[in-house]
């Protein structure tokens, strides 16, 4: 049976007007040169859009193709701040423990490209709480001093500029990873040493990532990154007249 020439237009009519709705938009992936995880299956994308209009920076969120039982790679722009970037992380965390199908097996990473390789890598964050704006981990460590009382704890940060300090001391981005290493051997006296990252929420997510990534190599049976980070508000932080 052939279809007649008033049915063809209608189709051709919709098909036109469902290429041209879909607008291609691009994130912009952080970029390091490491891969800590190259592959991940049984997934579900969600996305974070960096938009510019002429007042303000915004970051649509596009999570309509999550499903809870699935691994869920965080695509980012990183032209985003964090100010825009953690708290809607922070949501997306809540909604997917929250829902009434989850998988314990799961996880949540963040995707990137690996500028050796050429191919996108994945950096898990799962276990990752965000304390946010008002705290920062040398004073939380002080308040919840029992729970730190058996590791060697090494507060580090990035400031606004993306400089580095270690428990306030700068320290050059190209000896860091020698610093701490050689600080926390020679310094913990056989205590497992703790990372603690902060973050001003300043910061882009590209830096974020960079720094994220950087930070993983230190990992090793003597040496954890903590389940906190703090992206923090400067101007909210208490005053101690030391150096962050």
């Amino acid at each position: 049976m052939k279809i007649n020439q008033a049915l063809k237009s209608v189709l051709i009519l919709i098909v036109t007007a469902l290429l041209f709705s879909c607008k291609k938009e691009d994130v912009l992936l952080p970029q390091t040169n490491v891969s800590v995880m190259e592959t991940i299956t049984d997934h579900s994308p969600i996305y974070l859009f960096y938009e510019a209009n002429k007042t303000d920076t915004i970051a649509l969120v596009n999570a309509k193709n999550s499903i809870s039982t699935t691994n869920w790679i965080f695509n980012i722009d990183k032209r985003l701040s964090l100010d825009l970037v953690i708290p809607e992380v922070r949501v997306l965390q809540s909604m997917k423990k929250r829902a009434s199908h989850t998988n314990e097996e799961a996880i949540n990473v963040f995707s990137y490209s690996d500028s050796i390789t050429k191919n996108l890598a994945f950096l898990p964050f799962t276990d990752v709480q965000f304390k946010y704006d008002k705290d920062f981990s040398k004073f939380y460590i002080k308040d919840h001093g029992d729970l730190y009382l058996d590791y060697f704890n090494l507060t580090v940060n990035f400031n606004k500029d993306n400089q580095i300090t270690v428990d306030g001391n700068e320290v050059e981005r190209e000896e860091f990873i020698a610093f701490i290493k050689d600080f926390a051997d020679f310094m913990s006296a056989g205590k497992t040493t703790i990372i603690h990252l902060n973050f001003d929420k300043r910061l882009t997510y590209g830096e974020y990532i960079q720094n994220k990534v950087m930070a993983w190599q230190l990992t090793s049976d003597k040496i954890q990154l903590s389940s906190y980070e703090f992206i923090y508000d400067e101007a909210q932080l208490p005053e101690c007249g030391c150096k962050l």
